[in-house]
């Protein structure tokens, strides 16, 4: 994927669909009565972290890993990650038969650390925040000549993330508003493009945590700048967008409606909803949606699709989430 044109369009999304469609699980839609009732409008849940590596991620990083010539294949891709990129990007180059090195800071948690490891892919520990491990990718790329493939703002990997919006809407046809987890903008950027191409009057949110809200902040100063990561029961939202980036900050400035932020205790609230009422286990930045709903944040006039993103939480977190424990990040990641 070389073209130049400033967005991602439909045809790339689409074709992205049969690129990975024998990867990419279609995740099933669900009702919530409760947050229908609450709401006065239908309310549906994307159960994406029911997606084979627990998260959307796999969707770009295997369509990223199907566009690799033969030869960028057998060098091997890197990539920084909080997370569930490096999972998915793990899962995908494995398939492929590609090294695969992923570059973390410090705060990640280790649970997502080891879930990558167990896909085969080599983890590199650099500095407490996504622009240190950056550096690390960079000199991997310089010095060993490995492909980096980016965790947001990269075609092939917006493309492969918009794959979930062409599903959405062929199961909830009517959609009106959809909520989407917003962090450096690769997810929210495929979905619009995917959503307004069919349907232009469907409004799209983006949903984000208060601490180190990197895309809201750079929307607000109507530019990329750097953002301080901190620790949030979200961490899969942490990281800045890049001060140089490309297709995402564009995209989402011009593709998405609104931006919502909650805050630690609404995500909590959020991932026990969805514990003790959906019988869902979700980490932070998949609740984030639900988040906004039970805060009372979003209104809608018709049905609306809150994005359920990933799964991959530390259990032992979960469980004293779930349990009523005030879980504070901040001073835990002191």
């Amino acid at each position: 994927m070389s073209r130049t044109d400033p967005f991602v369009g439909l045809d790339e999304i689409e074709q992205a669909r049969a690129a990975i469609a024998g990867t990419v699980r279609v995740t099933p839609v669900a009702e919530s009565p409760q947050l229908s009732e609450m709401l006065g409008q239908p309310v549906h849940l994307k159960l994406e972290h029911t997606q084979v590596t627990g998260s959307f991620k796999l969707r770009g990083a295997s369509n990223a890993v199907a566009n690799l010539s033969g030869e960028e294949c057998s060098r091997g891709v890197v990539a920084a990650s909080t997370g569930n990129h490096g999972r998915g990007l793990a899962y995908a180059a494995r398939a492929a038969g590609a090294r695969c090195i992923i570059c973390m800071s410090k705060l990640v948690p280790q649970a997502k650390i080891d879930g990558i490891r167990a896909q085969g892919a080599e983890v590199r520990i650099i500095g407490r925040s996504q622009d240190e491990a950056q550096e690390e990718v960079d000199r991997l790329v310089s010095e060993e000549g490995l492909t980096m493939i980016p965790p947001f703002d990269h075609r092939a990997v917006i493309a492969g993330q918009g794959t979930l919006g062409l599903e959405l809407l062929e199961q909830v046809p009517d959609v009106a508003t959809v909520l989407v987890p917003l962090s450096g903008g690769g997810l929210i950027s495929g979905v619009a493009a995917a959503l307004k191409a069919r349907r232009p009057d469907i409004r799209v949110i983006g949903v984000s945590m208060e601490r180190g809200a990197a895309m809201h902040e750079c929307l607000k100063a109507g530019r990329p700048v750097p953002v301080e990561e901190l620790a949030t029961l979200a961490d899969s939202l942490g990281g800045g967008i890049g001060l140089n980036n490309r297709l995402t900050f564009a995209m989402t400035r011009d593709l998405v409606d609104e931006v919502v932020l909650v805050s630690e205790a609404e995500i909590a609230q959020a991932i026990r909803h969805l514990y003790w009422q959906e019988r869902q286990i979700v980490e932070g930045s998949g609740a984030v949606g639900v988040a906004a709903l039970l805060a009372g944040r979003i209104t809608s006039a018709g049905p609306v699709v809150s994005v359920l993103s990933g799964g991959n939480i530390d259990m032992t977190q979960h469980f004293r989430i779930i349990s009523g424990e005030d879980v504070d990040v901040t001073k835990e990641a002191a």
